[in-house]
Protein backbone atom coordinates (compact mmCIF):
# COMPACT_ATOMS: atom_id res chain seq x y z
CA UNK A 1 0.00 0.00 0.00
CA UNK A 2 2.84 2.41 0.83
CA UNK A 3 4.94 1.51 -2.22
CA UNK A 4 3.65 4.48 -4.23
CA UNK A 5 5.29 6.80 -1.69
CA UNK A 6 8.65 5.02 -1.52
CA UNK A 7 10.45 6.89 -4.28
CA UNK A 8 8.73 10.24 -3.90
CA UNK A 9 11.09 12.97 -2.63
CA UNK A 10 10.07 14.25 0.80
CA UNK A 11 10.76 17.16 3.13
CA UNK A 12 10.85 16.64 6.90
CA UNK A 13 10.93 19.59 9.31
CA UNK A 14 10.16 17.95 12.68
CA UNK A 15 12.57 15.18 13.62
CA UNK A 16 14.33 14.50 16.93
CA UNK A 17 17.84 13.07 16.69
CA UNK A 18 17.83 11.38 20.10
CA UNK A 19 14.48 9.70 19.39
CA UNK A 20 15.56 8.13 16.10
CA UNK A 21 18.24 5.53 16.86
CA UNK A 22 18.01 2.40 14.73
CA UNK A 23 18.67 -1.00 16.26
CA UNK A 24 21.85 -1.20 14.17
CA UNK A 25 23.37 1.92 15.72
CA UNK A 26 22.26 0.95 19.23
CA UNK A 27 24.06 -2.37 18.71
CA UNK A 28 27.18 -0.56 17.55
CA UNK A 29 27.24 1.60 20.66
CA UNK A 30 26.12 -1.07 23.14
CA UNK A 31 26.26 -4.66 21.80
CA UNK A 32 24.68 -5.85 25.05
CA UNK A 33 21.25 -4.52 24.02
CA UNK A 34 19.40 -7.28 22.18
CA UNK A 35 16.51 -6.70 19.80
CA UNK A 36 13.78 -7.47 22.34
CA UNK A 37 15.29 -5.05 24.86
CA UNK A 38 15.60 -2.43 22.13
CA UNK A 39 11.92 -2.76 21.22
CA UNK A 40 10.86 -2.60 24.87
CA UNK A 41 13.10 0.33 25.85
CA UNK A 42 13.38 2.55 22.74
CA UNK A 43 10.03 2.03 20.98
CA UNK A 44 6.78 3.22 22.55
CA UNK A 45 3.59 1.13 22.49
CA UNK A 46 0.82 2.24 20.11
CA UNK A 47 -0.78 4.04 23.06
CA UNK A 48 1.05 5.78 25.91
CA UNK A 49 -0.59 7.40 28.92
CA UNK A 50 0.49 10.86 27.78
CA UNK A 51 3.42 12.81 26.36
CA UNK A 52 5.50 12.40 29.53
CA UNK A 53 5.09 8.60 29.29
CA UNK A 54 6.11 8.68 25.61
CA UNK A 55 9.21 10.77 26.37
CA UNK A 56 10.58 8.14 28.78
CA UNK A 57 11.91 6.34 25.69
CA UNK A 58 13.89 9.41 24.64
CA UNK A 59 16.07 8.98 27.72
CA UNK A 60 17.33 5.67 26.32
CA UNK A 61 18.46 7.50 23.21
CA UNK A 62 20.42 10.34 24.73
CA UNK A 63 22.04 7.98 27.28
CA UNK A 64 23.87 6.47 24.28
CA UNK A 65 24.86 9.89 22.89
CA UNK A 66 27.37 11.17 25.44
CA UNK A 67 30.71 11.24 23.60
CA UNK A 68 31.84 12.41 20.14
CA UNK A 69 31.92 8.95 18.55
CA UNK A 70 28.42 8.07 19.78
CA UNK A 71 27.03 11.39 18.50
CA UNK A 72 28.75 10.87 15.15
CA UNK A 73 27.40 7.32 14.78
CA UNK A 74 23.83 8.32 15.66
CA UNK A 75 23.86 11.31 13.29
CA UNK A 76 25.24 9.31 10.35
CA UNK A 77 22.79 6.48 11.06
CA UNK A 78 19.87 8.92 10.85
CA UNK A 79 21.10 10.12 7.45
CA UNK A 80 20.91 6.53 6.19
CA UNK A 81 17.36 6.26 7.51
CA UNK A 82 16.42 9.49 5.76
CA UNK A 83 17.97 8.32 2.50
CA UNK A 84 15.95 5.09 2.66
CA UNK A 85 12.82 7.19 3.20
CA UNK A 86 13.77 9.30 0.15
CA UNK A 87 13.95 12.50 2.20
CA UNK A 88 15.75 15.23 0.23
CA UNK A 89 15.80 17.87 2.99
CA UNK A 90 15.45 17.42 6.74
CA UNK A 91 15.70 19.65 9.77
CA UNK A 92 17.03 17.58 12.66
CA UNK A 93 16.59 18.85 16.21
CA UNK A 94 18.29 18.03 19.48
CA UNK A 95 19.04 19.59 22.88
CA UNK A 96 22.83 20.02 23.22
CA UNK A 97 22.64 20.20 27.02
CA UNK A 98 21.32 16.62 27.20
CA UNK A 99 24.64 15.31 25.90
CA UNK A 100 27.13 16.68 28.47
CA UNK A 101 26.87 13.91 31.07
CA UNK A 102 30.33 12.49 30.34
CA UNK A 103 32.24 15.76 30.19
CA UNK A 104 31.61 17.21 26.74
CA UNK A 105 30.69 20.88 26.67
CA UNK A 106 27.49 21.92 24.90
CA UNK A 107 29.63 23.67 22.29
CA UNK A 108 31.57 20.46 21.64
CA UNK A 109 28.27 18.58 21.27
CA UNK A 110 27.09 21.02 18.59
CA UNK A 111 30.47 20.95 16.85
CA UNK A 112 30.36 17.14 16.72
CA UNK A 113 26.80 16.87 15.36
CA UNK A 114 27.43 19.74 12.96
CA UNK A 115 30.53 18.03 11.54
CA UNK A 116 28.72 14.67 11.29
CA UNK A 117 25.86 16.38 9.47
CA UNK A 118 28.27 17.69 6.84
CA UNK A 119 29.62 14.15 6.37
CA UNK A 120 26.09 12.71 6.29
CA UNK A 121 25.04 15.11 3.56
CA UNK A 122 28.11 14.23 1.49
CA UNK A 123 27.49 10.50 1.91
CA UNK A 124 23.78 10.52 1.11
CA UNK A 125 23.28 13.50 -1.19
CA UNK A 126 20.42 14.86 0.91
CA UNK A 127 20.45 18.29 2.55
CA UNK A 128 19.85 18.99 6.21
CA UNK A 129 19.77 21.69 8.86
CA UNK A 130 20.09 21.46 12.63
CA UNK A 131 17.69 22.99 15.15
CA UNK A 132 18.92 23.39 18.72
CA UNK A 133 16.32 22.82 21.44
CA UNK A 134 15.90 24.18 24.88
CA UNK A 135 13.57 22.11 27.05
CA UNK A 136 10.52 23.10 29.08
CA UNK A 137 12.14 21.78 32.25
CA UNK A 138 15.31 23.86 31.75
CA UNK A 139 15.91 27.05 33.71
CA UNK A 140 16.53 30.47 32.15
CA UNK A 141 20.31 30.08 32.15
CA UNK A 142 20.15 26.82 30.15
CA UNK A 143 17.72 28.35 27.67
CA UNK A 144 20.02 31.32 27.21
CA UNK A 145 23.03 29.02 26.78
CA UNK A 146 21.17 27.13 24.05
CA UNK A 147 20.07 30.22 22.12
CA UNK A 148 23.61 31.59 22.28
CA UNK A 149 24.79 28.35 20.65
CA UNK A 150 22.29 28.88 17.82
CA UNK A 151 23.72 32.37 17.34
CA UNK A 152 27.32 31.18 17.62
CA UNK A 153 26.82 28.46 14.97
CA UNK A 154 24.74 30.60 12.61
CA UNK A 155 26.05 30.11 9.07
CA UNK A 156 26.92 26.45 9.67
CA UNK A 157 24.37 23.62 9.47
CA UNK A 158 22.63 25.08 12.55
CA UNK A 159 19.53 26.89 11.31
CA UNK A 160 17.12 27.48 14.19
CA UNK A 161 15.93 27.45 17.81
CA UNK A 162 13.15 25.38 19.40
CA UNK A 163 11.61 24.51 22.74
CA UNK A 164 10.58 20.90 23.37
CA UNK A 165 9.70 18.42 26.17
CA UNK A 166 6.65 18.20 28.43
CA UNK A 167 4.43 21.15 27.55
CA UNK A 168 1.86 20.26 30.22
CA UNK A 169 4.37 19.99 33.05
CA UNK A 170 6.22 23.30 32.80
CA UNK A 171 5.24 26.94 32.12
CA UNK A 172 7.01 29.14 29.57
CA UNK A 173 8.29 31.80 31.99
CA UNK A 174 11.90 30.56 32.18
CA UNK A 175 12.21 30.77 28.39
CA UNK A 176 10.80 34.19 27.49
CA UNK A 177 14.21 35.86 27.66
CA UNK A 178 15.84 33.30 25.33
CA UNK A 179 13.13 33.64 22.71
CA UNK A 180 13.19 37.43 22.95
CA UNK A 181 16.94 37.19 22.30
CA UNK A 182 16.36 34.89 19.31
CA UNK A 183 13.84 37.28 17.79
CA UNK A 184 16.01 40.34 18.42
CA UNK A 185 18.96 38.65 16.73
CA UNK A 186 17.09 37.39 13.67
CA UNK A 187 17.29 33.68 14.49
CA UNK A 188 14.77 31.25 13.01
CA UNK A 189 12.25 30.09 15.61
CA UNK A 190 9.95 27.10 15.89
CA UNK A 191 8.30 25.97 19.13
CA UNK A 192 6.46 22.90 20.37
CA UNK A 193 2.89 23.83 21.38
CA UNK A 194 -0.68 22.58 21.04
CA UNK A 195 0.41 19.02 21.74
CA UNK A 196 0.05 18.09 25.43
CA UNK A 197 -1.87 21.33 26.03
CA UNK A 198 -4.72 22.95 24.12
CA UNK A 199 -5.23 26.04 21.99
CA UNK A 200 -4.34 28.41 24.84
CA UNK A 201 -0.80 27.02 24.78
CA UNK A 202 -0.51 27.90 21.09
CA UNK A 203 -1.78 31.44 21.68
CA UNK A 204 0.70 31.85 24.56
CA UNK A 205 3.57 30.54 22.46
CA UNK A 206 2.73 32.84 19.55
CA UNK A 207 2.50 35.86 21.85
CA UNK A 208 5.73 35.32 23.77
CA UNK A 209 8.01 33.32 21.45
CA UNK A 210 7.03 34.71 18.00
CA UNK A 211 7.73 31.51 16.03
CA UNK A 212 7.17 31.18 12.29
CA UNK A 213 6.36 27.50 12.86
CA UNK A 214 4.67 25.46 15.57
CA UNK A 215 5.80 21.93 16.39
CA UNK A 216 2.63 19.82 16.31
CA UNK A 217 -0.02 22.52 16.95
CA UNK A 218 -2.80 20.03 16.28
CA UNK A 219 -4.90 21.14 19.23
CA UNK A 220 -5.33 24.48 17.50
CA UNK A 221 -8.50 22.92 16.07
CA UNK A 222 -10.10 23.48 19.48
CA UNK A 223 -10.33 27.21 18.67
CA UNK A 224 -11.61 28.41 15.27
CA UNK A 225 -10.25 31.91 15.89
CA UNK A 226 -6.82 30.39 16.32
CA UNK A 227 -7.16 28.43 13.07
CA UNK A 228 -8.13 31.64 11.29
CA UNK A 229 -5.17 33.45 12.85
CA UNK A 230 -2.70 30.72 11.86
CA UNK A 231 -3.97 30.87 8.28
CA UNK A 232 -3.93 34.67 8.10
CA UNK A 233 -0.43 34.95 9.55
CA UNK A 234 1.02 32.05 7.57
CA UNK A 235 2.15 30.14 10.65
CA UNK A 236 3.27 26.66 9.65
CA UNK A 237 2.25 23.57 11.65
CA UNK A 238 4.70 20.65 11.79
CA UNK A 239 2.17 17.80 12.07
CA UNK A 240 3.21 14.33 13.31
CA UNK A 241 0.17 12.00 13.07
CA UNK A 242 1.42 8.71 14.58
CA UNK A 243 3.13 10.50 17.46
CA UNK A 244 -0.06 12.41 18.30
CA UNK A 245 -2.05 9.19 18.63
CA UNK A 246 0.68 7.52 20.69
CA UNK A 247 0.88 10.42 23.14
CA UNK A 248 -2.91 10.47 23.53
CA UNK A 249 -3.17 13.95 22.08
CA UNK A 250 -5.60 12.27 19.66
CA UNK A 251 -7.60 9.22 20.72
CA UNK A 252 -7.49 7.40 17.37
CA UNK A 253 -6.05 8.03 13.92
CA UNK A 254 -9.48 8.38 12.32
CA UNK A 255 -10.01 11.40 14.57
CA UNK A 256 -6.67 13.05 13.84
CA UNK A 257 -7.17 16.73 12.87
CA UNK A 258 -4.62 16.70 10.00
CA UNK A 259 -7.39 16.64 7.39
CA UNK A 260 -9.28 19.45 9.13
CA UNK A 261 -6.13 21.58 9.37
CA UNK A 262 -5.37 21.01 5.69
CA UNK A 263 -8.90 21.82 4.59
CA UNK A 264 -8.87 25.02 6.66
CA UNK A 265 -6.05 26.24 4.43
CA UNK A 266 -3.37 26.30 7.11
CA UNK A 267 0.24 25.77 6.08
CA UNK A 268 1.32 22.34 7.29
CA UNK A 269 3.79 19.52 6.73
CA UNK A 270 3.81 15.83 7.61
CA UNK A 271 6.62 14.60 9.87
CA UNK A 272 7.70 11.58 11.90
CA UNK A 273 8.70 13.41 15.13
CA UNK A 274 10.57 10.40 16.55
CA UNK A 275 11.32 7.67 14.05
CA UNK A 276 12.27 5.08 16.67
CA UNK A 277 9.84 5.91 19.49
CA UNK A 278 6.95 6.01 17.01
CA UNK A 279 8.39 3.17 14.87
CA UNK A 280 7.59 5.13 11.73
CA UNK A 281 8.83 6.68 8.50
CA UNK A 282 7.37 9.31 6.20
CA UNK A 283 6.42 6.49 3.82
CA UNK A 284 4.27 5.04 6.64
CA UNK A 285 2.83 8.43 7.61
CA UNK A 286 1.80 9.17 4.02
CA UNK A 287 0.20 5.73 3.75
CA UNK A 288 -1.80 6.33 6.94
CA UNK A 289 -3.16 9.66 5.66
CA UNK A 290 -4.05 8.09 2.32
CA UNK A 291 -5.94 5.23 3.96
CA UNK A 292 -7.63 7.27 6.71
CA UNK A 293 -8.52 10.46 4.82
CA UNK A 294 -8.14 9.44 1.19
CA UNK A 295 -5.32 11.92 0.67
CA UNK A 296 -3.97 11.94 -2.86
CA UNK A 297 -0.79 13.23 -4.50
CA UNK A 298 -2.07 16.81 -4.46
CA UNK A 299 -2.20 16.76 -0.65
CA UNK A 300 1.35 15.48 -0.30
CA UNK A 301 2.71 17.82 -2.94
CA UNK A 302 1.12 20.78 -1.16
CA UNK A 303 2.48 19.74 2.25
CA UNK A 304 5.99 19.31 0.85
CA UNK A 305 5.89 22.67 -0.93
CA UNK A 306 4.67 24.34 2.29
CA UNK A 307 7.51 22.65 4.19
CA UNK A 308 10.01 24.10 1.71
CA UNK A 309 8.41 27.55 1.96
CA UNK A 310 8.84 27.51 5.76
CA UNK A 311 12.21 25.73 5.91
CA UNK A 312 15.05 27.60 7.59
CA UNK A 313 17.19 27.81 4.44
CA UNK A 314 18.07 30.27 1.70
CA UNK A 315 15.78 31.06 -1.22
CA UNK A 316 18.26 29.48 -3.63
CA UNK A 317 18.07 26.16 -1.77
CA UNK A 318 14.28 26.42 -1.57
CA UNK A 319 14.07 26.93 -5.32
CA UNK A 320 16.15 23.81 -6.01
CA UNK A 321 14.06 21.70 -3.63
CA UNK A 322 10.81 23.00 -5.18
CA UNK A 323 11.98 21.93 -8.60
CA UNK A 324 12.67 18.40 -7.33
CA UNK A 325 9.24 18.14 -5.70
CA UNK A 326 7.36 19.59 -8.67
CA UNK A 327 9.08 17.37 -11.21
CA UNK A 328 8.49 14.24 -9.12
CA UNK A 329 4.79 15.00 -8.56
CA UNK A 330 4.16 16.14 -12.13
Amino acid sequence: MHSIFTKLPKIELHLHLDCSLSYEVVQQINPGIDYQTYRESFVAPPKCNDLADYLKRAVKGFELMQNPEQLRLVTLDLFQQLKADHVIYAEIRFAPLLHVQQGMTAKEVVETVNAATTVGMAETGLQAGLILCTLRNFDEAKSMETVHLVEQFKGTNVVGFDIAADEAGFPIDAHKKAFAYAKANGLHITAHAGEACGADSVWETLEHFHPSRIGHGVRSVEDKKLLDYLKAEGIHLEVCPTSNVQTNVVDAMENHPADMIYNHGISMSINTDARTISDTTLIKEYGILKSQFNWDMAHFKKCNLEAIKHAFISEDKKHALRELILSAYY
